[in-house]
């Protein structure tokens, strides 16, 4: 038997529903934000092989809304790992199931972080970009990382130390 090998990328796909809707007639941000979490966290559990945890969600963009009817389609894939985290670049569109016109309605970054059964961290298999759109999306995860670690240390400067 073959061993598996860690998956990079997943899709999910649906219908929106009547009850993923919001005042104004349309699905809700946060709809949209419960499914990038889980099409997230199924590509990190699948790449892992561990128990994920978000530890950051980053730069989402809505375009375009989504409507009841519609059939979405929510893509996460891999872009980085570290040491135990997971960078994963997600991706949602919306289809007219009548006419199978497609639009990007959303886009974001996560990144997880693999746990063992006390709640520590675990190392990930690493992954290497191959292709010249790989290494672009690696580059942008770690810019990203980056200016994650710049933000944190400003708001530390802010806050002044913490008292526990």
């Amino acid at each position: 038997m073959e061993p598996v090998r860690p998956r990079r990328e997943i899709t999910l796909r649906f219908l929106a529903e009547p009850t993923d809707v919001n005042f104004g007639g349309k699905v809700h941000g946060g709809a949209v934000m419960k499914w990038i979490d889980q099409a997230g966290y199924a590509c990190a559990v699948g790449w892992s092989g561990y128990y994920c945890v978000t530890v950051f969600v980053g730069g989402i963009r809505f375009y375009k809304p989504i409507f009841i009817g519609q059939i979405v389609e929510v893509k996460a894939t891999l872009i980085h790992t570290g040491r135990s985290s997971m960078h994963v670049a997600i991706d949602v569109s919306a289809a007219d199931p009548m006419t199978g016109a497609v639009k990007k309605t959303t886009r974001c970054l996560i990144v997880f972080v693999a746990v063992d059964g006390g709640g520590d961290t675990v190392p990930v298999p690493p992954w290497k970009p191959e292709t010249e759109e790989d290494k672009r999306l690696e580059q942008y995860a770690v810019r990203m990382a980056t200016m994650r670690k710049a933000q944190d240390e400003e708001l530390i400067a802010i806050d002044g130390p913490r008292k526990g």
